[in-house]
């Protein structure tokens, strides 16, 4: 990557392909690790570390757009997925969180207007899991609507809102697969219930990688076909800038 922006900001057409194909032959040893840009600036520096995809997260473009989590209106989250899909050469996939209220086709055309490859799909929203039959049958109408252009990431939010038993998650799972999703991500889901997620589940398994928790290698090995990092990432970087501020602050003529 020469550091200059692709025009355009549309989806290369294998570009969803090159992405799907990421997610299957892994081993347990080799998850698919697919860090969090929040802008294009951050975007460019995991392609030049050699990651081969990457994939946003909501909270993390949220904060750096100066919004709270779960409150980016859509048109900003859109244009901010679009400025780091030109940024890179890599598949890039998008968190669009719950889907702002679009119609199916509407999503696919603005997530394919952006440049992304894939999404990521909640099943909850305002802290209240919607009916699974009703989530499979939008994940249906969002796969009929992009055939095979977009790369569907199916988040399960049992664990997130307090439901732990597995069984809850899988049989949420089934529906979504069945739906078309080409991927689950069981959101918050405890390390401990990963074999048996992984032994109920068709196809790839989405873990979120933790600062106290497990490595990407570890979960790797639990069972998990990709990790993702959540707002982790960007997270760790304002830290890093709070601790500069505060260098900075503190070396000022007075202080």
């Amino acid at each position: 990557m020469s550091g200059a922006a692709r025009p355009g900001g549309v989806a290369r057409p294998d570009g969803a392909a090159r992405f799907r194909a990421l997610h299957h032959g892994r081993t347990p040893d080799d998850p698919l690790v697919l860090p969090g840009p929040w802008d294009a600036a951050s975007a460019r520096a995991f392609e030049e570390a050699g990651f081969p995809a990457l994939a946003t997260p909501s909270a993390g473009v949220a904060a750096s757009l100066g919004y709270e989590d779960g409150s980016t209106p859509a048109d900003e989250m859109f244009a901010a997925v679009a400025r780091i899909t030109r940024a890179v050469d890599v598949p890039v996939s998008a968190d669009v969180e719950a889907g702002y209220g679009l119609a199916p086709a509407e999503l696919v055309d603005r997530l394919l207007e952006a440049g992304a490859v894939g999404c990521n799909l909640e099943d909850s929203v305002g802290g209240v899991l919607l009916e699974p039959g009703e989530q499979a049958d939008r994940l249906a109408a969002v796969r009929e609507a992009a055939g095979d252009r977009l790369f569907l990431n199916a988040r399960v939010d049992t664990f997130l809102l307090g439901v732990a038993d597995p069984d809850a998650a899988l049989e949420r799972a089934a529906a979504y697969v069945a739906a078309g999703a080409d991927c689950v991500y069981p959101l918050g889901a405890p390390p401990s219930a990963l074999p048996v997620l992984r032994a109920g589940i068709e196809g790839p398994l989405n873990m979120a990688a933790m600062p106290d928790g497990p490595s990407p290698a570890e979960l790797g090995g639990l069972g998990a076909t990709r990790i993702t990092f959540g707002p982790g990432l960007q997270r760790r970087a304002q830290e890093a800038v709070r601790a500069m501020a505060a260098e900075l602050a503190a070396a000022r003529p007075g202080s």
